[in-house]
């Protein structure tokens, strides 16, 4: 039994206090909340986020006794931005959680990862599995083999996306990355405060079975067509509070979206690096995938993208919430509520 069993608390909610740690390789901002000898749960964000989306859910899980980090991922906030495409190889941010994980003492983590930080997650359980004690991938299902557009287009669903009109599926925008990557950057970076409220809006229930705008992104000639700037959007403070949406803002500000950007070129070195992984890349741990029931990138109830993970997680626990892709801001507390759930279940008996 751990030494702080999670339960409901009432208490006021924990500060997230910022810390850096820094190596003769990277540098790492985190937020941290919770007893410093509390268990230990590690919060990994996506794109284009920083650790600042997890506020919520650490501040529950910090008030029930947990020591909660949330790093602004390499590319990311604080964190050091290396301007070479290949330094955001998965193998390089899976180093830096390493050392992360160490700075912190080294104890077995419970891993938290949304977006791209699910691909992050389960690769440092996969080749570091004396590091966690188990493993939480929101929206995007574990792919042993690496999350790299090759492994990806054999699970589209294609009586949605048929191949001759949809090559790529709803993944189209990865490709589109790789071959019009400094025309992304440029539109991406010509009204950052209006790019990020066009990406972070809730899901939508009648989107479910229909095409992702994500498809038609090559179509379109851009995320936002032959304006290469999208229109004056509003934040949605529902899913962003608004000081830390304008601390999302400022961040990339300083960024911009090239280091983000960049995760999405090395495909060919994460698949070489997941095929040196122990095991086959199986994740023994116990293992709680959260789906989204509007996600139109990674909805694992459609298609076959979720058969990577059933194959390669023999306990795994599997949910849903009715959200899109930006779940742990759309479902806040029931996100936490289902991690705790299963924290109890699997980790605390």
């Amino acid at each position: 039994m751990t030494k702080h069993p999670p339960g409901r608390n009432p208490r006021p909610a924990p500060t997230l206090a910022a810390r850096t740690m820094a190596t003769l390789r990277h540098t790492t901002r985190y937020l941290e909340a919770g007893p410093s000898d509390g268990p230990l749960m590690i919060f990994l964000h996506g794109w284009p986020e920083m650790g600042l989306v997890w506020r919520v859910q650490m501040e529950v899980f910090a008030a029930e006794g947990w020591r909660c980090i949330a790093p602004d991922m390499r590319g990311y906030g604080g964190s050091s931005a290396p301007a070479a495409s290949e330094a955001y190889a998965l193998s390089e941010i899976v180093q830096d959680m390493v050392e992360l994980h160490n700075h912190l003492g080294a104890r077995p983590a419970v891993w938290v990862g949304h977006d791209l930080g699910s691909p992050v997650a389960g690769a440092l359980a996969a080749h570091h599995p004396e590091l966690s004690r188990g493993v939480v991938l929101v929206s995007v299902p574990y792919f042993p083999d690496g999350f790299a557009l090759a492994n990806l287009l054999p699970l589209v669903d294609r009586k949605l996306y048929p191949t001759d009109e949809y090559p790529d599926g709803q993944w189209d925008y990865c490709r589109f990355y790789v071959t019009h990557f400094d025309q992304t950057v440029s539109d991406f970076d010509a009204d950052i405060p209006a790019t990020l409220a066009a990406i972070y809006r809730s899901g939508n229930s009648a989107s479910k079975g229909q095409v992702y705008r994500s498809a038609l992104v090559t179509k379109n000639g851009g995320w936002f067509g032959s304006a290469h700037r999208t229109p004056a959007v509003a934040p949605d403070p529902a899913l962003w509070p608004p000081a830390d949406f304008d601390a999302l803002v400022a961040a990339f500000r300083t960024t911009g979206f090239r280091p983000g950007n960049a995760w999405y070129l090395n495909d060919a070195a994460n698949i070489d690096y997941a095929q040196t992984a122990p095991d086959g890349g199986r994740l023994r741990q116990p293992v709680l995938f959260v789906n989204g029931d509007f996600d139109g990138l990674c909805d694992i109830s459609r298609g076959r993208i979720g058969e990577p993970m059933r194959q390669a997680c023999p306990n795994l626990s599997a949910t849903h919430q009715p959200a899109g892709h930006w779940l742990p801001l759309e479902r806040k507390l029931e996100l936490a509520e289902t991690i705790r759930s299963w924290a109890k279940a699997n980790l605390l008996s």
